[in-house]
């Protein structure tokens, strides 16, 4: 080839044809549009679900026709993919989002001070119906159910989380592949799957054959706060062995024998490199788990009760939690009919309270992560 047949030949083209950005956006709308008048046109009417699936075939099928006769079979194939997962990401959001919609809307809307610094002590049918009727403002709260929710969490916490964190360190650390360990790795899978109603029964009955051994025909006093703590961590401990033990497990093994390889004990390299290096994780797993008990009903009937006044005493009396007062307020409200609004709109209240409190503690769980990580050199 010459000089001049090298000048004239066209320069190879390393890349393909690529749609605009804008352009998967244009369909999924596009989409969206024809599945609304689809719907219209077959079933009179606006149907979300029908317009879901719909909009979600009909975007899949356009992206996969213009991808494919602009950019070729393989980028339509990733495109149409690409899809799936974002359609598929949506479609899990949708419940969340509207849950939260559904809570911040019902409960934002009746929740007042009063509800958050009174108790439903000395409520009566008649102070429901004239709030229905407008002749009142909404009487009673749930402030002794947050007190009540806060001192279990935290006692099912100040039990549950050095037991799980113990019990992870020896898994990863000391037990190796023996049998204690085998038979704890056993037991720990196990009790995750344990329903929360039979951890509630199995506090109630150990700590009601307690209170027999020592005053005779007194079961009632086994329903307390404490028990109630109890059965929560039972539930909490799984949760946080399992998560604790993975994140420990992503720790380099060349940290802890450079850590040996200067002669520092093994004790001395699991406080210092081990846990600093995995303390978010830790803490993460640990929030997952009181997000996951401080929601609990069941158990929490059974060992603490209800109640209607406040009480700080987590070793006497019965306690009430929010998920319990919401629970209590749906079933039983303080005036039957129409009345019966009151105690619902009270109930999302508390149900908003609880979303807000699992929302704190996650930032609280995230704020401490961030300053007790190790820092990073240069």
């Amino acid at each position: 080839m010459t000089t001049a047949d090298t000048a004239i030949a066209k320069p190879a083209k390393l890349t393909s044809k690529q749609l605009p950005k804008a352009t998967p956006w244009v369909i999924a709308v596009a989409s969206i549009i024809a599945a609304i008048i689809i719907s219209f046109i077959a079933f009179g009417g606006f149907n979300i679900p029908v317009v879901a699936v719909l909009a979600g075939l009909i975007n899949i099928v356009a992206v996969l026709a213009v991808s494919g006769a602009y950019e070729g079979r393989r980028k339509a194939v990733d495109r149409v993919a690409t899809t799936v997962v974002t359609s598929t990401f949506v479609l899990a959001c949708v419940p969340l989002i509207s849950l939260l919609w559904l809570t911040v809307s019902k409960g934002g809307a009746a929740i007042s001070g009063d509800l958050l610094t009174r108790t439903m002590l000395g409520m009566k049918g008649v102070l429901d119906q004239q709030y229905v009727a407008g002749e009142a403002t909404l009487a009673g709260g749930f402030y002794h159910a947050i007190v009540g929710t806060v001192l279990i969490t935290l006692a099912a916490c100040i039990i549950s989380i050095p037991i799980g964190v113990l019990t992870a360190i020896y898994l990863v650390e000391y037990a190796g592949k023996n049998r204690l360990g085998k038979s704890i790795t056993f037991l720990v899978d196990v009790m995750t799957g344990i329903p929360s109603i039979v951890a509630g029964l199995f506090a109630f009955a150990l700590f009601s054959t307690i209170a027999n051994l020592v005053m005779p025909a007194s079961a009632g006093i086994a329903k307390t706060g404490f028990t109630a703590a109890v059965a929560l961590s039972v539930l909490m401990i799984p949760i946080v062995v399992r998560n604790t033990e993975e994140i420990l497990r992503l720790v380099p093994m060349d940290l802890r024998e450079a850590s040996y390889a200067l002669g520092v004990p093994k004790w001395k390299t699991i406080v210092k490199i081990v846990l600093p290096t995995s303390v978010s994780g830790i803490l993460s797993g640990v929030t997952i788990a009181i997000a996951r008990v401080i929601g609990e009903t069941a158990p929490i009937m059974v060992t603490a009760g209800f109640a209607k006044t406040l009480n700080w005493n987590l070793f006497s009396g019965w306690m009430s939690t929010l998920p319990t007062f919401i629970y209590d307020s749906q079933l039983r409200p303080v005036s039957p009919g129409a009345a019966a609004l009151a105690s619902s709109e009270r109930a999302w209240a508390a149900a908003l309270v609880l979303v807000l409190l699992v929302m704190v503690l996650n930032l609280l769980a995230r704020i401490i992560a961030k300053v007790l990580a190790p820092k990073a050199g240069r």
